[in-house]
């Protein structure tokens, strides 16, 4: 039996939505997000809170932490037909349990519930992607997101991120 909960974001998580972001920001896997950012966007994101893993097996407490978050996601809107999935994160100490694509999972559903057609990612993980059912594209079939969010990133124009789509059914 598990403990698994994946609920929207709410003030109260945004300090360990910010922690766990930067985490991997530094280690260059992800893009660090100011304080700013995150309270501005709680509403564009999941996180995953958990006590025992899909397993059964008790999920460690190593992140300084004793409330059990583990996962954030976020699915931003970026056009009526386009959103993206960014600032997906899972300590270490809860990876290789399915949290990141139950992340993941839960932003394709809100996203087919809000009618988009086509969600993007980019990341320096592609693999985990992939498997998700995303595939591989051109950074330049998503003008709205390098017109919008990436003239502001300190990686433009020299960004080394994949970028992956998947085209969500209709029915989704």
């Amino acid at each position: 039996m598990s403990d698994i909960i994946i609920r929207k974001a709410m003030l109260s998580d945004v300090a360990n939505m910010h922690k766990l972001i930067n985490h991997y920001a530094e280690r260059r896997i992800l893009l660090a997000r100011p304080l700013s950012e995150l309270y501005e966007r709680v509403r564009d994101f999941f996180v995953l809170f958990v006590n025992r893993g899909p397993d059964g097996n008790e999920v460690p407490q190593d992140r300084g932490e004793n409330d059990g978050f583990c996962g954030v996601c976020g699915l931003g809107i970026c056009w009526d037909d386009l959103a993206e999935i960014r600032s997906l994160a899972v300590w270490e100490s809860c990876n290789r349990r399915g949290f990141g694509a139950m992340l993941v999972e839960k932003c394709l559903m809100e996203a087919g519930e809000l009618g988009i057609k086509k969600v993007f990612t980019l990341t320096y993980v592609p693999a985990f992607f992939e498997r998700l059912g995303f595939r591989r594209v051109d950074k330049s079939s998503l003008p709205q997101k390098i017109w919008g969010d990436c003239l502001r990133c300190p990686q433009f124009p020299n960004c080394d991120e994949v970028a992956l789509a998947l085209e969500l059914d209709s029915g989704t």
